[in-house]
């Protein structure tokens, strides 16, 4: 009877511990959209009288990692990263018509060829995102602006939005453990690697109140807390953002993304365009076993059945119906920690994809032969980030990981091929 009672008394603790962060977690999410003004395409609300964003933000710092590493993991909580008009460079492609919105229904044949992959005509008309010259360009210029101000405004305090001396703004990502900046930066160059360019632009840097880049805010990061020499990521700030909807077909009561679906004939081109990114999403976020994103939106339909009509985490959409993929902390070294935990959902998840961009696919099957990720990864990281050595790279054990998901997303691509190559 004893044990009865302890086993009750145990569950109704961590019922109410889930209450509270459930509870601080809307509160929280309502306040910084409130300062943010973040809206939908349309404008309002993505879904009038529905309560705001009650997703798997709830329980993410609670459930990320087992009770004995929590302190050591610091889960921190996405928010969308909007930003400054001066950020007009996002589409660097010198073709206005691949910038500009696209509506319609189909016109131009159909959206899939070669039985999962997207159509040529598709491909041509998607804008070119983050190209690299713009993000090499980027760099750079982060690395040696000073900074007059930090201030809230990419989510929870451990981040700061700050503003350069010529006005430009970026996110500054403090991780409370060095895997979670690790984790980032890591993502952000596999992205590179697999030609994926929707991730804004990313550089390091070190934390001195001796230096000129951080002489100006030396006592706002005294206030924050953060360590000295300590290194931090910054984010291009990109404007006029908004939040994105699972759509229809990658939802739970849908049959998933796949070349037979007869609704792609009936989609727009914008729409066409938006899945192809997400086709990208998913297959991304499956090698970096990012729980933070569509992941953690499957795991809470356990209690919230319309998850996944509310916005998507770490996900935004710019005013021409481009995605981008932001907050990717828990990618790669926070993600592998946790695989065990989030393993069947990231399967669930890429289950419900069979349509692929040819250019992903190809940079898959390359390194799945080659079998040198670990390398690839590392060489354009240290070869890139003048303070990849002092953040480090990943263990042996987290890049055997990596190859291995490599390798199955390749293997998912060929079942894919070898269900549907004859459509």
């Amino acid at each position: 009877m004893r044990a009865f009672s302890a086993n009750l008394f145990a569950l109704l603790f961590l019922c109410a511990l889930a209450s509270v962060f459930y509870v601080w977690s809307v509160l929280e999410n309502r306040l910084e959209r409130h300062k943010r003004g973040l809206s939908v395409p349309g404008g309002g609300s993505s879904l009038r009288g529905l309560p705001e964003d009650l997703s798997a933000k709830t329980f993410r710092a609670l459930l990320a990692v087992p009770v004995a590493q929590r302190a050591h993991s610091g889960g921190r909580l996405g928010a969308p990263n909007l930003t400054d008009p001066t950020a007009a460079d996002y589409h660097v492609n010198g073709n206005d018509k691949r910038s500009a919105p696209r509506e319609g229904a189909v016109k131009l044949g159909s959206p899939v060829v070669d039985g999962i992959f997207w159509s040529d005509w598709l491909e041509d008309l998607l804008p070119a995102g983050f190209t690299e010259e713009h993000a090499r360009a980027w760099r750079e210029r982060a690395r040696t602006r000073r900074i007059v101000k930090l201030e809230p405004g990419c989510g929870r305090i451990s981040n700061q939005l700050a503003t350069f001396s010529d006005g430009t703004k970026a996110c500054v990502r403090y991780g409370i453990n060095a895997d979670q900046v690790q984790g980032e930066t890591l993502t952000y160059y596999l992205a590179s690697l697999l030609g994926i360019a929707n991730l804004p632009p990313l550089a390091l840097s070190q934390l001195s109140g001796d230096s000129d880049q951080w002489a100006a805010v030396r006592t706002r990061i005294g206030g924050l807390q953060w360590s000295d020499r300590a290194v931090v990521s910054l984010t291009e700030w990109v404007s006029s953002l908004s939040g994105v909807v699972t759509p229809a077909p990658l939802r739970q009561e849908s049959g998933g993304l796949h070349p037979a679906l007869g609704e792609l004939r009936n989609k727009t081109t914008a729409e066409l365009l938006e899945l192809m990114q997400w086709s990208d999403l998913i297959a991304f976020d499956y090698l970096t076993a990012n729980f933070d994103r569509l992941v953690s939106n499957l795991f809470s339909l356990q209690w919230d059945s319309r998850v996944m009509e509310r916005d998507t985490n770490n996900l935004l959409r710019t005013p021409h119906g481009d995605l981008v993929f932001i907050d990717n902390e828990a990618g790669l070294v926070h993600g592998f920690r946790v695989l065990n935990m989030w393993e069947k959902y990231h399967n669930t998840v890429l289950s419900s994809v069979c349509v692929f961009r040819k250019r992903t696919t190809q940079r898959v099957s390359e390194l799945h032969r080659r079998r040198d990720t670990r390398t690839r990864l590392r060489d354009l990281y240290r070869d890139s980030e003048p303070l990849s050595l002092e953040l480090g790279y990943l263990s042996d054990e987290h890049a055997g990981v990596l190859q291995d998901r490599i390798d199955r997303l390749y293997e998912h691509i060929l079942h894919c091929k070898e269900k549907y190559g004859q459509l």
